[in-house]
Protein backbone atom coordinates (compact mmCIF):
# COMPACT_ATOMS: atom_id res chain seq x y z
CA UNK A 1 0.00 0.00 0.00
CA UNK A 2 1.23 3.69 -1.17
CA UNK A 3 2.37 5.86 1.71
CA UNK A 4 0.14 8.50 2.65
CA UNK A 5 1.62 9.86 5.16
CA UNK A 6 2.25 14.46 3.79
CA UNK A 7 5.73 13.25 4.18
CA UNK A 8 5.37 10.91 1.47
CA UNK A 9 8.58 12.20 -1.10
CA UNK A 10 5.65 11.50 -3.94
CA UNK A 11 3.97 14.54 -2.54
CA UNK A 12 6.61 16.79 -2.83
CA UNK A 13 7.60 19.23 -5.03
CA UNK A 14 10.08 18.34 -7.17
CA UNK A 15 8.46 14.80 -6.65
CA UNK A 16 11.06 12.63 -4.63
CA UNK A 17 12.64 15.46 -2.63
CA UNK A 18 13.15 15.02 1.37
CA UNK A 19 14.61 17.89 3.14
CA UNK A 20 17.72 16.98 4.40
CA UNK A 21 19.31 17.01 7.97
CA UNK A 22 21.27 20.23 7.70
CA UNK A 23 20.72 22.38 4.82
CA UNK A 24 23.48 23.43 2.58
CA UNK A 25 23.42 25.69 -0.41
CA UNK A 26 24.87 23.57 -3.05
CA UNK A 27 23.73 24.50 -6.06
CA UNK A 28 21.70 28.14 -7.09
CA UNK A 29 18.28 28.38 -6.00
CA UNK A 30 16.96 29.38 -9.38
CA UNK A 31 14.13 32.28 -9.76
CA UNK A 32 14.60 35.87 -10.35
CA UNK A 33 16.76 36.99 -8.12
CA UNK A 34 19.57 33.60 -7.75
CA UNK A 35 22.43 35.54 -8.72
CA UNK A 36 22.44 38.21 -5.51
CA UNK A 37 21.01 35.11 -3.51
CA UNK A 38 23.52 33.81 -0.41
CA UNK A 39 22.97 32.65 2.90
CA UNK A 40 25.67 34.73 4.75
CA UNK A 41 25.61 38.39 5.06
CA UNK A 42 28.68 41.15 4.73
CA UNK A 43 30.14 42.82 1.62
CA UNK A 44 31.21 41.18 -1.25
CA UNK A 45 33.51 44.01 -2.81
CA UNK A 46 35.40 47.19 -1.30
CA UNK A 47 33.05 50.15 -3.05
CA UNK A 48 32.82 53.78 -1.10
CA UNK A 49 29.47 55.19 -1.34
CA UNK A 50 29.28 58.75 -2.95
CA UNK A 51 28.35 61.47 -0.59
CA UNK A 52 26.85 64.53 -2.29
CA UNK A 53 26.21 68.10 -0.78
CA UNK A 54 23.07 67.95 1.62
CA UNK A 55 22.86 66.84 5.37
CA UNK A 56 20.78 63.67 3.90
CA UNK A 57 22.41 61.34 2.01
CA UNK A 58 19.44 58.36 0.53
CA UNK A 59 21.12 55.18 -0.81
CA UNK A 60 18.33 53.78 -2.72
CA UNK A 61 15.99 51.79 -5.39
CA UNK A 62 12.46 52.70 -6.17
CA UNK A 63 10.82 49.60 -4.82
CA UNK A 64 7.82 50.04 -2.35
CA UNK A 65 10.59 49.70 0.42
CA UNK A 66 12.39 52.87 -1.28
CA UNK A 67 9.94 54.35 -2.56
CA UNK A 68 8.78 55.24 1.25
CA UNK A 69 11.86 57.09 2.26
CA UNK A 70 11.82 59.06 -1.06
CA UNK A 71 8.04 59.94 -1.23
CA UNK A 72 8.61 61.39 2.75
CA UNK A 73 11.49 63.48 1.78
CA UNK A 74 9.45 65.48 -0.63
CA UNK A 75 6.12 65.64 1.37
CA UNK A 76 8.75 67.28 4.05
CA UNK A 77 9.77 69.58 1.35
CA UNK A 78 6.54 70.44 0.15
CA UNK A 79 5.60 71.19 3.43
CA UNK A 80 8.56 73.23 3.94
CA UNK A 81 11.16 71.99 5.46
CA UNK A 82 14.34 72.90 3.65
CA UNK A 83 16.30 71.00 6.07
CA UNK A 84 15.10 67.98 4.43
CA UNK A 85 16.97 68.51 1.05
CA UNK A 86 19.01 65.45 0.49
CA UNK A 87 20.67 63.33 -1.93
CA UNK A 88 19.36 60.18 -3.74
CA UNK A 89 21.79 57.81 -4.90
CA UNK A 90 20.77 54.72 -7.12
CA UNK A 91 21.53 51.38 -5.62
CA UNK A 92 21.18 48.74 -8.09
CA UNK A 93 20.79 45.35 -6.17
CA UNK A 94 20.84 43.63 -9.46
CA UNK A 95 24.70 44.66 -9.47
CA UNK A 96 25.10 43.65 -6.20
CA UNK A 97 26.06 47.15 -5.13
CA UNK A 98 24.00 46.78 -1.80
CA UNK A 99 26.96 44.27 -0.81
CA UNK A 100 29.93 46.56 -1.35
CA UNK A 101 31.72 47.62 1.64
CA UNK A 102 30.48 51.53 1.71
CA UNK A 103 26.31 49.95 1.53
CA UNK A 104 27.37 47.52 4.59
CA UNK A 105 29.14 49.43 6.59
CA UNK A 106 25.65 51.55 6.54
CA UNK A 107 23.06 48.69 6.30
CA UNK A 108 24.70 44.77 7.48
CA UNK A 109 21.47 43.49 6.58
CA UNK A 110 22.46 44.78 2.55
CA UNK A 111 19.08 46.01 1.59
CA UNK A 112 17.98 49.10 0.66
CA UNK A 113 17.16 51.83 1.43
CA UNK A 114 19.84 53.11 3.76
CA UNK A 115 20.47 56.51 4.93
CA UNK A 116 22.85 59.10 6.92
CA UNK A 117 22.07 62.34 8.08
CA UNK A 118 25.48 64.46 8.11
CA UNK A 119 24.03 67.14 10.15
CA UNK A 120 24.62 65.54 13.33
CA UNK A 121 28.71 64.52 14.44
CA UNK A 122 28.68 61.45 14.21
CA UNK A 123 26.80 61.47 11.54
CA UNK A 124 23.56 59.49 11.82
CA UNK A 125 23.09 55.73 9.91
CA UNK A 126 19.63 54.74 9.57
CA UNK A 127 18.54 51.04 7.59
CA UNK A 128 14.96 49.46 7.62
CA UNK A 129 12.77 51.70 5.76
CA UNK A 130 10.06 51.78 8.74
CA UNK A 131 12.64 53.18 10.73
CA UNK A 132 14.00 55.88 8.33
CA UNK A 133 10.12 57.42 8.44
CA UNK A 134 9.81 57.47 11.80
CA UNK A 135 13.69 58.70 12.38
CA UNK A 136 12.27 61.46 9.77
CA UNK A 137 9.00 62.59 11.41
CA UNK A 138 10.49 63.21 14.85
CA UNK A 139 13.46 64.52 13.33
CA UNK A 140 11.27 67.83 11.70
CA UNK A 141 8.05 66.75 13.80
CA UNK A 142 5.95 66.05 10.37
CA UNK A 143 3.82 63.28 9.72
CA UNK A 144 3.53 61.81 12.71
CA UNK A 145 0.76 62.83 15.30
CA UNK A 146 1.81 64.20 18.78
CA UNK A 147 -1.92 63.02 20.18
CA UNK A 148 -1.27 60.30 22.41
CA UNK A 149 -4.43 57.97 20.75
CA UNK A 150 -3.67 59.48 17.40
CA UNK A 151 -0.12 58.65 17.54
CA UNK A 152 -0.39 55.14 18.56
CA UNK A 153 -2.59 54.45 15.71
CA UNK A 154 -0.71 55.99 13.01
CA UNK A 155 2.75 53.49 14.87
CA UNK A 156 0.13 50.67 15.11
CA UNK A 157 -0.59 51.01 11.45
CA UNK A 158 2.99 51.81 10.16
CA UNK A 159 4.20 48.86 11.97
CA UNK A 160 1.81 46.55 9.85
CA UNK A 161 2.80 47.06 7.10
CA UNK A 162 6.43 46.47 7.79
CA UNK A 163 5.09 43.08 9.24
CA UNK A 164 3.04 42.44 6.27
CA UNK A 165 5.41 43.35 3.40
CA UNK A 166 7.48 39.76 3.43
CA UNK A 167 3.99 38.20 2.83
CA UNK A 168 3.03 40.35 -0.20
CA UNK A 169 6.81 40.33 -1.50
CA UNK A 170 8.76 36.96 -0.62
CA UNK A 171 5.53 35.36 0.02
CA UNK A 172 3.08 36.27 -3.04
CA UNK A 173 5.30 38.08 -5.40
CA UNK A 174 7.96 35.89 -5.07
CA UNK A 175 5.77 32.40 -5.95
CA UNK A 176 3.67 34.01 -8.00
CA UNK A 177 6.24 36.19 -10.30
CA UNK A 178 9.92 35.07 -9.90
CA UNK A 179 9.84 31.46 -8.78
CA UNK A 180 11.40 29.28 -11.51
CA UNK A 181 8.54 26.95 -10.89
CA UNK A 182 4.71 27.59 -10.13
CA UNK A 183 3.70 25.98 -7.15
CA UNK A 184 0.29 25.51 -6.48
CA UNK A 185 0.66 25.08 -2.86
CA UNK A 186 2.72 28.24 -2.54
CA UNK A 187 0.76 30.43 -4.65
CA UNK A 188 -2.67 29.81 -3.18
CA UNK A 189 -0.86 30.25 0.51
CA UNK A 190 0.09 33.60 -0.10
CA UNK A 191 -2.50 34.55 -2.42
CA UNK A 192 -4.71 34.13 0.69
CA UNK A 193 -2.91 36.19 3.25
CA UNK A 194 -2.17 38.83 0.42
CA UNK A 195 -6.10 38.95 -0.29
CA UNK A 196 -6.66 39.04 3.81
CA UNK A 197 -4.43 41.74 4.41
CA UNK A 198 -5.67 44.00 1.32
CA UNK A 199 -9.27 43.39 3.30
CA UNK A 200 -7.80 44.15 6.73
CA UNK A 201 -6.64 47.76 5.19
CA UNK A 202 -9.90 48.09 2.87
CA UNK A 203 -12.09 48.04 5.93
CA UNK A 204 -9.84 50.15 8.23
CA UNK A 205 -10.34 53.11 5.18
CA UNK A 206 -14.22 51.76 4.85
CA UNK A 207 -14.28 53.83 8.18
CA UNK A 208 -11.27 56.22 8.15
CA UNK A 209 -10.70 58.93 5.32
CA UNK A 210 -6.52 57.99 6.47
CA UNK A 211 -4.82 54.77 7.75
CA UNK A 212 -4.30 56.27 10.99
CA UNK A 213 -7.82 58.35 11.09
CA UNK A 214 -8.42 61.99 10.16
CA UNK A 215 -4.80 62.79 9.34
CA UNK A 216 -2.05 62.30 6.65
CA UNK A 217 0.53 60.71 8.46
CA UNK A 218 3.65 58.31 7.35
CA UNK A 219 1.44 55.25 8.01
CA UNK A 220 -0.38 56.80 5.04
CA UNK A 221 3.20 56.34 3.13
CA UNK A 222 4.27 53.21 4.42
CA UNK A 223 1.24 51.67 3.18
CA UNK A 224 0.72 53.55 0.01
CA UNK A 225 3.91 51.93 -0.98
CA UNK A 226 2.86 48.24 -0.63
CA UNK A 227 -0.44 47.95 -1.09
CA UNK A 228 -0.49 51.04 -4.43
CA UNK A 229 1.68 48.72 -5.78
CA UNK A 230 -0.47 45.77 -5.16
CA UNK A 231 -3.49 47.72 -6.57
CA UNK A 232 -1.89 49.11 -9.52
CA UNK A 233 0.37 47.29 -11.06
CA UNK A 234 3.12 44.85 -8.95
CA UNK A 235 3.44 41.42 -10.15
CA UNK A 236 0.51 41.96 -12.76
CA UNK A 237 -1.24 40.16 -10.56
CA UNK A 238 -4.43 42.65 -9.79
CA UNK A 239 -6.36 39.95 -12.25
CA UNK A 240 -5.60 36.99 -10.29
CA UNK A 241 -6.35 38.81 -6.76
CA UNK A 242 -9.42 40.47 -8.12
CA UNK A 243 -8.16 43.97 -6.81
CA UNK A 244 -11.06 46.15 -7.75
CA UNK A 245 -12.81 44.57 -4.54
CA UNK A 246 -10.98 46.69 -2.16
CA UNK A 247 -13.07 50.29 -3.70
CA UNK A 248 -11.99 51.78 -0.09
CA UNK A 249 -8.73 51.23 -0.83
CA UNK A 250 -8.62 52.42 -4.22
CA UNK A 251 -10.63 55.79 -3.27
CA UNK A 252 -7.79 56.52 -0.96
CA UNK A 253 -4.91 56.04 -3.22
CA UNK A 254 -7.04 58.11 -5.35
CA UNK A 255 -6.78 60.82 -2.73
CA UNK A 256 -2.79 60.33 -2.16
CA UNK A 257 -1.89 59.58 -6.05
CA UNK A 258 -2.96 63.73 -6.61
CA UNK A 259 0.00 64.60 -3.87
CA UNK A 260 2.59 66.30 -6.06
CA UNK A 261 5.09 65.06 -3.48
CA UNK A 262 4.16 61.36 -3.96
CA UNK A 263 4.31 61.59 -7.77
CA UNK A 264 7.95 62.99 -7.45
CA UNK A 265 8.89 60.69 -4.49
CA UNK A 266 7.86 58.14 -6.92
CA UNK A 267 9.91 58.48 -9.52
CA UNK A 268 13.61 59.16 -7.45
CA UNK A 269 15.87 55.80 -7.75
CA UNK A 270 13.60 53.92 -10.47
CA UNK A 271 15.74 51.78 -11.66
CA UNK A 272 13.01 50.50 -14.57
CA UNK A 273 10.05 52.22 -16.39
CA UNK A 274 9.32 54.93 -19.17
CA UNK A 275 12.21 56.86 -19.43
CA UNK A 276 10.00 59.92 -18.59
CA UNK A 277 8.73 58.66 -14.80
CA UNK A 278 12.29 57.58 -13.92
CA UNK A 279 15.34 59.70 -12.13
CA UNK A 280 18.07 57.60 -11.36
CA UNK A 281 19.24 60.04 -8.95
CA UNK A 282 18.40 63.15 -7.41
CA UNK A 283 20.16 65.97 -5.86
CA UNK A 284 18.16 68.88 -6.34
CA UNK A 285 14.39 69.54 -6.84
CA UNK A 286 15.79 70.94 -10.41
CA UNK A 287 16.14 67.23 -11.37
CA UNK A 288 12.70 66.66 -11.85
CA UNK A 289 12.77 68.86 -15.04
CA UNK A 290 16.16 68.53 -16.18
CA UNK A 291 17.63 65.30 -15.23
CA UNK A 292 14.55 62.81 -15.88
CA UNK A 293 16.21 59.70 -17.60
CA UNK A 294 14.56 60.69 -21.00
CA UNK A 295 16.56 63.72 -20.94
CA UNK A 296 19.95 62.26 -19.96
CA UNK A 297 19.40 59.91 -22.89
CA UNK A 298 18.65 62.53 -25.03
CA UNK A 299 22.22 64.04 -24.22
CA UNK A 300 24.00 61.33 -24.63
CA UNK A 301 23.99 60.40 -20.70
CA UNK A 302 24.79 63.69 -19.66
CA UNK A 303 23.50 65.24 -16.26
CA UNK A 304 23.12 68.71 -15.75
Amino acid sequence: MADTDETDPARNCPPGYVPPQVWRRDAPSGGAFAHINRPVSGATHEQALPVGRHPLQLYSLGTPNGVKVTIMLEELLEAGHTGAEYDAWLIEIGNGDQFGSGFVAINPNSKIPAMVDRSLDPPVTLFESGAILFYLAEKFGAFLPGEVHARAQCMSWLMWQVASAPMLGGGFGHFYAYAPIRIEYAINRYAMEAKRLLHVLDTRLSRHEYVAGDHYTIADIANLAWYGAIMRDAYDAQRFLATEEYRHIDRWLTLLDARPAVRRGRMVNRGAGSPDTQLRERHDARDFEVNREDMVQARGGVRI
